[in-house]
């Protein structure tokens, strides 16, 4: 194979803007994620795939709950949710993949796997819940406080908090930062023997190691950074992160903007410090291709799916 390049896809990939996120919108959606990859394949490059899966587990969520109120039944935990969209989104990319594939007239096989990520207990993140999953609600739910904090006696290890843009209120977990991917190695040598795999999914599913073993745990971990962690442990070449937008701009939206081209790491750091890039948006992915050069990583490239194979595409962060 040629150069291994890990790809994370945004979450325009799976669910755009006012879509209901039926299995049709997910599926053609992600057919033209797939395609847009196409160009790093006709190179001849090992390819590891990763994506977000928020509105899923929201989702996810939602039906445990109401299957619990309607019919008594178990409602699960995010770990087991977040292991139920790595699966069922993995299932979407294999079927648009090999779609996209056959009319490209390539022959490449698709494998994926349902991937734990460790993560510390003692990591400060569980003591403050930041990462928010599923759907806007117009109301604070009951069992929780009006200040956003679970309510004593409630068995919800999250919280809910309103959001700044006035959208509702949201559920809000833990996002701990990735310590180590589990069969990373597996992953790489994958890769690296031509197959395409799919691979820490929704920043891959949180465990804790503890004395009988790892256990899941209810948190979110950032999935661009999970991704540049397994792109660094896979010794990736490039390490590309899409989103909706072809370059990383800094006075996004205002007076002045400007699209980079390119940003040292050092660059990208104080651009970060001036608040040039909104949290929630475009900071964890910055941050994510920090940590992909800075831990020996080549290239990151921050870009729209659409850009791929186009020399000049996105913005590239650079020792």
């Amino acid at each position: 194979m040629g150069k291994l390049v890990m790809v994370a896809f945004g979450g325009n990939a799976l669910l755009r803007a006012g879509q209901k996120g039926t299995y049709a919108e997910q599926l053609a959606n992600v057919e033209d994620a797939c395609r847009c990859l196409l160009p790093l394949l006709e190179q001849g490059c090992g390819l590891v795939i990763g994506h977000g899966n928020g509105p899923q587990v929201g989702n996810a969520l939602l039906r445990h709950e109401a299957g619990s109120a309607q019919f008594g039944l178990q409602a699960m935990p995010m770990d087991f949710c977040g292991a139920e969209t790595q699966g069922s989104i993995a299932y979407l990319i294999e079927t648009a993949m090999e779609k996209v594939l056959k009319s490209a007239g390539m022959s490449r096989s698709v494998v994926s796997l349902v991937t734990r990520v460790e993560v510390s207990a003692e990591d400060p993140a569980f003591a403050a819940p930041s990462k928010p999953v599923g759907p806007y609600y117009k109301e604070i739910p009951d069992q929780v406080g009006n200040d956003g904090n679970v309510m004593p006696g409630s068995d919800r290890a999250s919280v809910y908090r309103e959001d700044p843009a006035g959208r509702g209120w949201r559920k809000v977990v833990p996002s701990p930062k990735p310590l180590a991917v589990q069969n990373i190695e597996l992953v790489e040598r994958l890769a690296r023997e031509g197959y395409i795999v799919v691979s820490v999914g929704g920043g891959g599913i949180p465990v804790v190691e503890g004395k009988d073993g790892r256990h899941g745990v209810e948190a979110v971990i950032d999935k661009d950074l999970a991704c540049a962690l397994a792109a660094v442990r896979m010794k990736a070449d490039e390490f590309y992160i899409l989103t909706d937008v072809p370059k990383v701009y800094v006075n996004f939206r205002k007076p002045g903007e400007k699209a980079l081209d390119s940003m040292s790491v050092a660059q990208a750091r104080q651009y970060l410090a001036e608040g040039q890039f909104a949290e929630g948006s475009m900071a964890p992915k910055v941050r994510a291709g920090i940590s992909f050069v800075e831990n020996g990583g080549g290239e990151c490239i921050i870009t729209e799916a659409g850009q791929l194979g186009n020399p000049s595409c996105g913005t590239r962060i650079v020792k």
